[in-house]
């Protein structure tokens, strides 16, 4: 894969190779009714068992992880062990899982609508500050131009990293709800 100098083209090369995988990712989440507390509940702690892992590797600036729990505390639920991430040394990697990361946060500000009033949602509300979505694009663009060859398919790699592991926590809690 190749890089523009264009601000945001690292953000859309990375939108376009994984756009399948989000996609999967979104149509599994949809299954939970965000206004129903046990479908809550569940999506709740299937986040929290993908986000553990991904936090710890991408090191985001924002960790919402804490606000994961305090929602899941109000709920009257443990923070669950996180999902194993196997490790990979990259920097392109890491930008990767940021790259889905961030992009999450985008997700969760509107989705934190659906949510029951009356149920937490600091995890869903935690929502980029003015200037920060342009900012992190700005800051993904800069390493990708620093990284060298081969450092966006390590970014691919990454965020599809980070897609998978959110797909696998969320189709076994779809199939605890369903099946519970």
């Amino acid at each position: 894969m190749t890089i523009s100098p264009d601000a945001g083209q690292t953000r859309q090369a990375l939108r376009e190779a994984t756009m399948e995988s989000h996609r999967r990712v979104d149509s599994i989440y949809a299954s939970f009714a965000l206004d129903s507390v046990i479908d809550y509940r569940a999506f709740l702690t299937a986040h929290a068992k993908a986000l553990g892992g991904l936090e710890a590797a991408a090191r985001p600036d924002a960790l919402r992880l804490p606000l994961l729990a305090q929602d899941l505390s109000a709920l009257d639920l443990p923070l669950p062990d996180p999902l194993p991430l196997e490790a990979h040394p990259g920097d392109g990697f890491h930008w990767g899982l940021r790259y889905a990361l961030e992009g999450s946060r985008l997700g969760g500000a509107m989705l934190s609508r659906q949510v029951a009033p009356g149920l937490p949602k600091a995890y869903l509300s935690a929502a980029h500050g003015k200037g920060e979505w342009i900012a992190f694009q700005q800051a993904l663009d800069s390493a990708a131009r620093e990284g060298g060859e081969g450092w966006l398919d390590d970014a691919v790699q990454g965020a599809q990293a980070a897609f998978a592991l959110f797909a696998q926590a969320g189709q076994a809690a779809d199939r605890a709800v369903c099946h519970g």
